[in-house]
């Protein structure tokens, strides 16, 4: 029977973490949304043509990297796309290329990374949420729109709060935990790079 936690019955779902992964029926795509580490950086490096792998990045790991890697291993045959506010659109876009190329009704789980509490739990991340929010409304406005309500939530906080991003993460716990502010405010510009890494052969490439 199933979960009433499981999201089946929506084409978009939103959880958090691993756990919230193991929670949502499986999907088609994962999308991991770690904006002010793994998102981020990955997006701008796939941009400047670099492939990197498994083993190149978990070299990153942070508090929140290493999650986002263990939902890359626990994917399974899903495609693995890596979104954040830098590349929202162009994640959304993602999406509806590989369902045109399925030809088939493709479902979604964006898995927002949060971040590492004392108790090594996983904290809800305002700049994750916004993110997986601004993929969502992205995914909406190109007709994939059968949203569970977690992320209809999450798509209408960002429309509601999108002038005010860079405020809104550079105030964010977790911003003001990292002492790299230059990175903090790239990681809040909304649609910076058309880039999306892309999981293929244990290594992330842009997907064209």
């Amino acid at each position: 029977m199933p979960s009433p936690f499981d999201q089946s019955t929506y084409q978009v779902r939103l959880d958090w973490g691993l756990a919230g992964l193991a929670r949502l029926a499986e999907a088609d795509v994962v999308v991991i949304v770690d904006v002010l580490h793994f998102s981020s950086r990955l997006a701008d490096a796939v941009a400047d043509g670099a492939a990197i792998d498994l083993a190149e990045a978990a070299v990153w790991s942070t508090d929140s990297v290493a999650p986002a890697l263990a939902v890359t291993a626990a994917a399974g045959g899903a495609t693995v796309l890596v979104g954040g506010i830098r590349n929202a659109t162009a994640v959304a876009r993602t999406v509806q290329a590989i369902q045109e190329e399925r030809q088939a009704r493709t479902s979604v789980a964006l898995i927002a990374a949060g971040e590492r509490d004392g108790s090594n739990d996983v904290r809800f991340a305002v700049e994750d949420h916004l993110a997986a929010g601004a993929i969502i409304a992205a995914l909406t406005d190109l007709g994939i729109d059968h949203t569970a309500p977690d992320a209809a939530v999450a798509a209408e906080g960002f429309r509601a709060l999108r002038r005010a991003l860079g405020h809104l993460v550079s105030a964010s716990g977790s911003a003001r935990d990292t002492a790299d502010a230059d990175a903090v405010a790239a990681a809040s510009r909304f649609d910076a790079v058309s880039a999306v890494p892309v999981l293929r052969d244990r290594a992330f490439t842009a997907f064209a």
